[in-house]
């Protein structure tokens, strides 16, 4: 899986072919243990967990992301 963002030891990853088990867009995130799938653009968890605190910077991200 490509990592397209690392940051506050969170690893932000895209993989596209996985096109079986999900059907809209989406990230893979890792933080420590826990890893998420986040829906693109609207950052809501389809899967996983990880810190909430995390998961708030995450969100930011896909929505600096998405309007740049």
């Amino acid at each position: 899986m490509p990592v397209i963002s690392m940051f506050y030891g969170l690893i932000v990853m895209l993989y596209f072919f996985d096109d079986k088990r999900h059907y809209s867009p989406r990230i893979h995130v890792k933080y420590a243990e826990g890893t998420a799938l986040l829906a693109i653009p609207s950052g809501e968890v389809l899967a996983g967990a990880i810190p909430a605190s995390r998961l708030k910077l995450v969100q930011a991200w896909t929505e600096f992301t998405r309007r740049n």
